[in-house]
C-alpha cells in the first residue's frame, strides 16, 4: 500500500489538531513555527509554499518536533532560539526563556542612561545580576555602544550561552562576564556601577507546583524559585547592591506585580537609598521596580 504523501497545508492541519487533543497552548502558532523551523524557512514561506509536498524525512523529523511539544516541552528548547528586542537568542534549559516583559528593564535602563547627560561622552558601568542567557546585557551592548557592561550568574551553563550570546551578536569584547552568586561575583572587581539591573528568580516557592509544565518541568528551577514569599534574592540583591552603586547610580528589579510594594518597603528600610518609582508593563501591571543612591 502506498505511503501518504503530506504537503505543507496538511500536515500543519494534523499537527495543529494533535497538539489540540493534548490541550498545548498556542497549538497551530506552534506547528507553524516547529515546521518552520525544520525546513529552515519563515513561516510566511510555509504560506507562499502551502502546496509543496514534503519528503519522508521531513516528515518524520516533524513528527519529532511535535511530540516533545506535546509533552509541553517549550518550543524555545526544541527550536533553541527565542527572540528578545528585536535579536534572536540562543536558549537551552541552562537559561531561563527571555520573557517579552524583560524588555521592560531595557527600555528604562536605555531611557535613563541616555537622559543623563554625563553618559553622553562616558557612556557609564551597568551590571547584570543573574544574566541567563545574557539577553538583557547584550540588548543593552546593541543600543548603547559607549557603556561598559559586566554579567554575573551562578550557572557555568548559563555564562557558556551568554558568552555564544555575546559573540553571536558582536559585543563580546565589551562585556565582562562572572561567575558567582549575585553580587559576590564582583568582589574582586572593585567597581561601582551608575546601574545594577536583574530580574531575579521570584515564584513563591509554595506556589512552584503550580506552575505551568513548561515552566515547571523545562526551565531551571535556580532561576525561578525566589524561596517563600518569592523574595529572598530581591531582599539580598536591595541589602548588598546599594554598596555596589555610584552616587545617583540606579538599581532596577523585575519582578511579579504583587511584590513590589514590599519590595518599596524594603527599600526604604535600607540605608542608602533615596528615590524609587515602579513600573508599569503593557498590561498595565506594576513589574519594574527602580531605586537611586543616595547623591551626598
Amino acid at each position: 500500500m502506498k505511503k501518504k504523501s503530506w504537503k505543507i497545508k496538511g500536515l500543519l492541519e494534523a499537527a495543529t489538531d494533535y497538539l489540540k487533543k493534548k490541550n498545548t497552548p498556542n497549538p497551530r502558532l506552534d506547528a507553524e513555527v516547529l515546521l518552520a523551523h525544520l525546513l529552515k524557512v519563515d513561516r510566511l514561506n510555509l504560506y507562499l509554499n502551502i502546496d509543496q509536498p514534503l519528503t519522508e524525512k521531513e516528515v518524520s523529523g516533524y513528527r519529532v518536533l511535535i511530540k516533545r511539544r506535546s509533552n509541553r516541552e517549550p518550543v524555545s528548547y526544541i527550536t533553541g532560539i527565542q527572540e528578545f528586542w528585536s535579536l534572536n537568542f540562543l536558549v537551552n534549559p541552562e537559561v531561563l526563556i527571555p520573557r517579552p516583559e524583560t524588555e521592560l528593564l531595557v527600555e528604562h535602563a536605555i531611557e535613563k542612561i541616555k537622559s543623563t547627560t554625563r553618559f553622553e561622552n562616558e557612556g557609564g558601568e551597568i551590571l547584570d545580576l543573574g544574566t541567563g542567557s545574557g539577553a538583557v546585557v547584550v540588548s543593552l551592548a546593541k543600543e548603547l555602544p559607549k557603556t561598559r557592561l559586566w554579567a554575573a550568574d551562578t550557572s557555568v551553563g548559563a555564562l557558556k550561552i551568554a558568552r555564544l550570546n555575546a559573540e553571536r551578536h558582536g559585543v563580546s569584547d565589551r562585556i565582562e562576564f562572572r561567575k558567582g552568586d549575585l553580587l559576590e561575583a564582583l568582589v574582586d572587581d572593585h567597581i561601582t556601577f551608575d546601574m545594577i539591573l536583574s530580574n531575579p528568580p521570584y515564584i513563591v516557592s509554595e506556589d512552584y507546583h503550580k506552575l505551568p509544565p513548561e515552566v515547571r518541568d523545562y526551565e531551571p528551577r535556580m532561576a525561578l524559585n525566589g524561596g517563600k514569599g518569592g523574595m529572598f534574592y530581591i531582599n539580598k540583591i536591595i541589602k548588598e547592591g546599594v554598596a555596589y552603586l555610584k552616587e545617583g547610580g540606579w538599581l532596577m528589579l523585575e519582578m511579579a506585580p504583587g511584590q513590589t510594594e514590599e519590595t518599596l518597603k524594603l527599600i526604604g528600610r535600607t540605608n542608602g537609598y533615596g528615590e524609587t518609582e515602579r513600573i508599569k508593563d503593557y498590561s498595565h501591571r506594576y513589574r519594574v521596580v527602580v531605586a537611586q543612591r543616595e547623591k551626598k
